[in-house]
């Protein structure tokens, strides 16, 4: 496959589609009219001409090659033509969460040297007006609402010579002319730029969600990108300009990126932009608006998408019910039989069960058209994947890295299994490291960790190979045609998280941890403890409600935890009510016994655990944006609450 930049790919994609949509905004309703407004939409050549003028706006700011352009919001095309618009003059983009913390986007832009840094509305201007004067900042750029006056008179203050952009002067400045009547930037010198990108130049940094210590800087080519799309589009999946997806998880992530941003622009196809409060309950109506014909849900995506759906099944009664039942029989049968090696077709009734129930179900959710539902970036418990496939909605699970721009193994119609990730990408080489660490090389594998070279060979050997961290293994290979190792692959722990009990036994908390969710329908979060320690112990949250203006869990407990609850005979109604309920403390001792009885080995038996006083969240710093876990500062925050778990047994 020849070697092509990003440039490249969205010009042949201007040439082939001009005039059809490509970003498709749904603007919110205005402060005097509560109905929203219809969709706008940028058409490839409209969005390739708003690349071109942020792109010479750098220039013109003189803002070199391989220098760093911040972007600080939510999913939008101002997103996107930042991101774009920066690639186009040579430079890099670089991502950041909007749930970072004002010290946690300086040491993004101060660790990569931004020298322009574009933010979404006041709420992200005032971190950068809060830290500071920044070294190597030219300018800032605010979309999507007018500037603060109060904030841009700070930040002038504390960033003299340092000017302040709103969205449209920020695109305009570039393509304007001087006194004298001269454009500010030509078309000429801008052409210079977007000739001068090499598809071994590095075009994005994605910053690691820091779980073992402050994040990294992966360095993604273009070649990373260009070839990883173009692989995935067409290789996998039927697709083409005709289909549709949305966006709405951070584009601060490489999946995100991947999938909203250069997946489109591979195919021609429109992306649909989702609400800020997606994830806070809007996310299903706009699935039902666009009916996208893909989609990628993080795990914890679908694990709302199952409570929602299991608390709405909770209310249906007598022959509904027992038409649920046998319509999700029916369901689970299909998608057996839809699996590597099942023998494919649809049972007996399945047309029926679809009409009736299924298909039903798809619509609500937005999902009646979509070809492949795809998961990544965390571990999935199967019995989350196993419940979708009861509804005829198989979920591709894959696995990847940023160091890998993304996925690495793929599932796909015909090619999954539950609870395998797919097999290697085509045109990769994977094996097992006698440590039982998967790794493995290709053209997806990054340039390397910015400024930290040192980290950089760690990961990657003299031969090429990226050494994952994770420990994996795979299924028996029974296609003679597929180079060995090539079969299905899952992964079993990290290495790093890995636990190592006092009597040597290697233990992976994350199997663990998921047959204890699965277990208990009330259990939110679940962290397993025992490095170096006698036996395992676990600390456990139940599910709350989560504020949504804060995203904070509360004390409330929520919809799933209420209706144990009351099958146990509790009245809690709060976490801090449930912590001290023996009834609670039983469901919880039960559950135990249950998931320790599906363990392999005496070492991985969970012989205590302890209630939190409150759920794990992203807020709180015990969550990646991801949702992964943070051990280790659950175990700093929490470390007289598990002393106390082994105190006198644990010498």
């Amino acid at each position: 496959m020849p070697a092509l930049t990003v440039v490249e790919v969205f010009r042949n994609t201007v040439t082939k589609f001009a005039d059809q949509p490509a970003l498709c905004l749904k603007r919110r309703a205005t402060e005097t009219s509560s109905i929203p407004k219809s969709w706008e939409v940028w058409t490839w050549q409209m969005y390739w001409d708003d690349c071109k003028k942020f792109a010479k706006t750098l220039v013109f700011l003189q803002v070199e090659k391989f220098r760093v352009v911040n972007i600080l919001g939510f999913n939008s095309p101002e997103w996107f033509i930042a991101n774009t618009g920066s690639i186009f003059a040579g430079c890099i983009a670089a991502g950041i969460y909007t749930t970072n913390t004002p010290e946690a986007c300086k040491y993004i832009s101060e660790h990569s040297q931004a020298e322009v840094i574009v933010v979404e509305g006041n709420k992200q201007l005032a971190k950068y007006v809060k830290m500071g004067s920044l070294e190597h900042l030219k300018a800032l750029v605010v979309w999507g609402e007018d500037i603060n006056p109060t904030l841009k008179t700070e930040f002038e203050l504390k960033n003299p010579n340092k000017r302040i952009f709103s969205w449209s002067e920020f695109l305009d400045y570039g393509s304007g002319t001087n006194r004298l009547g001269e454009v500010n930037c030509s078309d000429e010198a801008i052409d210079v730029r977007l000739a001068s990108v090499k598809p071994g130049n590095c075009s994005t940094l994605i910053y690691t969600s820091g779980t073992t210590g402050p994040p990294k800087a992966v360095m993604i080519s273009h070649d990373n990108i260009t070839w990883t799309t173009k692989v995935i589009a067409e290789s996998y999946i039927d697709m083409s300009h005709k289909d549709r997806g949305i966006s709405y998880l951070p584009l601060s992530h490489i999946a995100a990126q991947l999938i909203d941003v250069h997946l489109p622009m591979c195919l021609g196809s429109p992306v649909y932009f989702c609400q800020p409060d997606a994830l806070k309950g809007s996310l299903t109506a706009t699935m039902k608006d666009v009916r996208p014909t893909y989609f990628f849900g993080v795990p914890r995506v679908w694990e709302k998408m199952e409570e929602k759906m299991g608390q709405l099944g909770r209310e249906v009664k007598g022959a509904k019910l027992a038409l649920a039942k046998w319509a999700k029989y029916i369901g689970l049968e299909k998608s057996k039989r839809a699996q590597f090696g099942g023998g494919g077709g649809a049972p007996c009734g399945y047309g029926c069960a679809n009409a009736i129930v299924l298909n039903t179900i798809k619509q609500a959710l937005g999902l009646d058209k979509c070809k492949a539902c795809f998961t990544a970036a965390a571990p999935i418990a199967p019995e989350t994947l196993w419940y979708f496939a009861s509804l005829d909605i198989p979920v591709f699970e894959m696995f990847g890295q940023s160091e890998c721009t993304g996925p690495h193994t793929v599932s796909a119609p015909g090619q999954w299994k539950i609870g395998y990730c797919g097999r290697p990408m085509y045109g990769t080489q994977s094996k097992i490291a006698s440590n039982g660490e998967l790794c493995y090389r290709g053209r997806h594998i990054f340039m390397g960790y910015m400024y930290m070279p040192d980290k950089t060979a760690e990961t990657i050997d003299d031969e090429g190979y990226l050494h994952s961290g994770d420990v994996a293994e795979f299924d028996r290979n029974d296609d003679p045609q597929i180079p060995s190792p090539s079969g299905f692959m899952r992964i079993t722990g990290r290495i790093k998280e890995l636990i190592i009990t006092a009597g040597g036994e290697n233990v992976p908390p994350v199997l663990i941890e998921n047959e204890m969710k699965a277990a208990m329908l009330a259990i939110s979060n679940v962290m397993v403890i025992g490095d170096r320690r006698k036996f395992l112990s676990m600390l456990v949250s139940l599910k709350v409600e989560v504020d949504k203006e804060s995203g904070a869990p509360t004390d409330t407990l929520a919809a799933d935890a209420l209706f144990v609850g009351n099958q146990i005979g509790s009245s809690a109604t709060t976490l801090t009510a449930a912590a001290a309920d023996p009834l609670w403390t039983k469901y919880i001792n039960d559950g135990v016994k249950v998931a320790n009885s599906k363990t392999t080995s005496a070492a991985q038996i969970v012989q205590k655990w302890k209630m939190l006083p409150v759920d794990f969240s992203e807020k709180a710093g015990e969550l990646t944006p991801t949702l992964k876990l943070k051990r280790n500062v659950v175990s700093e925050k929490y470390a007289e609450l598990i002393d106390s778990i082994y105190a006198g047994d644990d010498a």
